[in-house]
């Protein structure tokens, strides 16, 4: 079939990406790539650190206990990912146009990043 219209011109090509986010991602693999031995057998023991809501004093009422090591932070961290998923997803149905994409988006970051942490605790079981 013979088209009616021809092509546009071609322009220049745009960046699609955030130039801050391509360097923070190059700095991230030259770290990665740099390494001597795996990342999470680097990865030291939980610092504490407050979080959340502060009394009348401004004192944290709730803090990461310090001394938990890595791989069983992140299976807590897996385990919320994973509560996470399960309300995003019962909200998703109380949603309506926009409301629900949104929720949707974020329930497939959610599942996305508990993908990933998933992932390195397998190779961590694996590698034994």
């Amino acid at each position: 079939m013979k088209k009616l219209v021809p092509d546009p011109p071609l322009t220049t090509p745009r960046r699609l990406r955030d130039p801050e986010l391509d360097a923070a991602n190059i700095s991230l693999l030259l770290s990665l790539n740099d390494q001597k031995q795996p990342l999470l057998t680097q990865l030291k023991e939980t610092r504490s650190q407050p979080f959340g809501l502060h009394d009348a004093q401004q004192r944290p009422l709730f803090a990461v206990q310090a001394g938990v090591n890595a791989e069983e932070a992140l299976m807590h961290v897996s385990l919320l990912l994973k509560c996470a998923e399960e309300v995003s997803d019962e909200i998703t149905e109380q949603g309506s146009g926009i409301e629900r994409g949104l929720i949707w988006s974020m329930v497939h970051s959610v599942e996305m990043a508990r993908a990933v942490v998933d992932a390195l605790l397998d190779g961590v079981r694996t590698a034994r």
